[in-house]
C-alpha cells in the first residue's frame, strides 16, 4: 500500500515529517495537545476542538476503534486535523462499528502519524500553542488563526431542541435553558437522567425575550475566545439581573465571567487531558477532571461579588468562580467527563439543589 508523505508545519518554521492517513488533503488550524490516555472518539467530537489540530500524546491510539454515534459527544468531528505516534489498524471492541482511519475519511478529517508527538508537545509548551498546518503530498495551504472567528456560532445548534427526562427516573418539574456553545450531549444526558427537562438553545437565543419556561439556565462548553460570544454574553446578563441559578461549564466560566463584569485571557498552552488536578477552596479536595479549554478567568479583574471557587493544583490559574449570595456560579472543568472521571459530577445535583 502506497504510503503518503504528510508534514505538519508549525507558525515558527518548524517541521515534523510523517506519513499521511485519514483524508488526503493539507489543513491549517491551531495546534495543541491533549495527555489523556482515553476518549480519543469524544475528544474529536467534542466542539471545543473546533478550529484546532489536535495532538494526542498517548503513543497508541485507534485501539478500540470508533462506536455507533450515539455514543459520541456530538454528530461529528470537528477537530480540522489529528496528529498521532502511532496508529492501531487492527482495533478490538464489542461496540466498534468502523476504524478510526475509515472515520476520519468519511469525515474529510486529514491525519498525521509516524512524528515524535513527545518533541513536539515540548515545544509547544515552551512557545505555547501556534499556528500549524498539516501538508499532504506538498500541497500548501495558508496559515490560519481560528481565534479571530466566532467559532461558537459554527459549532452550536441552530433551532431549539427540547429534551424530555430519561424514561423510568424520578420525574421532575424543573426545566432547565441549556445555551448551547459546543455543548457535548453528555451534559444533556446528566441533566436528562436526573428528571430535568432542557431546552437546549443556539448560543444566540434569547429564552427571556421568547418567554421560555425556564427555571435555570446552564452555560455549555465551546471553542474559541469567549469575548467572541457576544450575544451569549447579553444572554448570561439578563440571567444575572432575573436572578435565576445559573451554572456554567468550560466555556460557560469564561462567558459567566464575562457577563458579570470580569475579564479573561489565553492560556500558553491550555488545559486539556483527563488528568487535570482541581482545588475546591477552603477544602483540602482534589478532584481529578476532564479538562479542555485554551482561555481561562482573569483572577485579577474577578466580577464584583464573585470568588474564586475552584483552581488548578498544577499552575494555580482559575477553574471555577462562585458568587457570594445569588445562585450564580461555574467551573472550568467538565463535570460531565466523556472522556475522563466522574469525580465531579455531583455539580449537577448541586445545580438541581437550587430548585428545590
Amino acid at each position: 500500500m502506497k504510503k503518503d508523505k504528510a508534514t505538519l508545519i508549525l507558525s515558527d518554521g518548524s517541521k515534523f515529517e510523517g506519513t499521511a492517513f485519514g483524508y488526503k488533503r493539507s489543513a491549517a488550524a491551531e495546534v495543541v495537545f491533549t495527555t489523556g490516555m482515553v476518549g480519543y472518539d469524544l475528544s474529536l467530537t467534542d466542539p471545543s476542538y473546533a478550529g484546532q489540530i489536535l495532538t494526542f500524546t498517548y503513543p497508541l491510539i485507534g485501539n478500540w476503534g470508533i462506536p455507533k454515534s450515539d455514543y459520541l459527544e456530538s454528530e461529528k468531528i470537528h477537530a480540522k486535523g489529528v496528529v498521532i505516534s502511532d496508529l492501531s489498524k487492527n482495533p478490538n471492541h464489542h461496540q466498534q462499528v468502523q476504524t478510526l482511519n475509515t472515520w476520519l475519511k468519511k469525515e474529510k478529517i486529514p491525519a498525521i502519524m509516524g512524528i515524535d508527538t513527545r518533541a513536539l508537545t515540548q515545544k509547544l509548551r515552551e512557545k505555547g500553542v501556534m499556528l500549524g498546518k498539516i501538508i499532504i503530498d506538498s500541497n500548501n495551504v495558508p496559515f490560519f488563526d481560528p481565534n479571530l472567528t466566532n467559532l461558537v456560532a459554527q459549532v452550536s445548534i441552530k433551532e431549539v431542541k427540547v429534551w424530555q427526562p430519561v424514561e423510568g427516573n424520578r420525574q421532575s418539574t424543573i426545566k432547565i435553558g441549556l445555551l448551547n456553545c459546543g455543548a457535548k450531549r453528555n451534559i444533556i444526558r446528566c441533566l436528562t437522567a436526573r428528571g430535568v427537562t432542557v431546552y437546549e438553545l443556539p448560543w444566540d437565543y434569547d429564552p427571556f425575550a421568547n418567554k421560555l419556561p425556564i427555571h435555570g439556565l446552564m452555560i455549555s462548553n465551546g471553542p474559541g475566545d469567549p469575548k467572541m460570544a457576544e450575544a451569549s454574553i447579553n444572554i448570561i446578563k439578563k440571567a444575572l439581573l432575573a436572578k435565576i441559578p445559573t451554572f456554567g461549564i468550560c466555556l460557560g466560566n469564561q462567558l459567566l465571567a464575562l457577563a458579570a463584569g470580569g475579564d479573561t485571557y489565553k492560556l500558553k498552552f491550555g488545559h486539556r487531558a483527563q488528568n487535570q488536578p482541581t482545588i475546591e477552596v477552603g477544602t483540602n479536595k482534589c478532584y481529578i477532571t476532564s479538562q479542555n479549554h485554551g482561555f481561562t478567568v482573569n483572577e485579577k479583574k474577578m466580577p464584583v461579588g464573585f470568588k474564586r471557587w475552584f483552581y488548578n493544583a498544577n499552575d494555580n490559574t482559575n477553574e471555577g468562580i462562585k458568587h457570594d449570595k445569588l445562585p450564580f456560579y461555574s467551573v472550568q472543568f467538565h463535570p460531565e467527563a466523556a472522556p475522563g472521571p466522574t469525580d465531579t459530577e455531583f455539580l449537577f445535583d448541586y445545580f438541581l439543589k437550587e430548585f428545590k
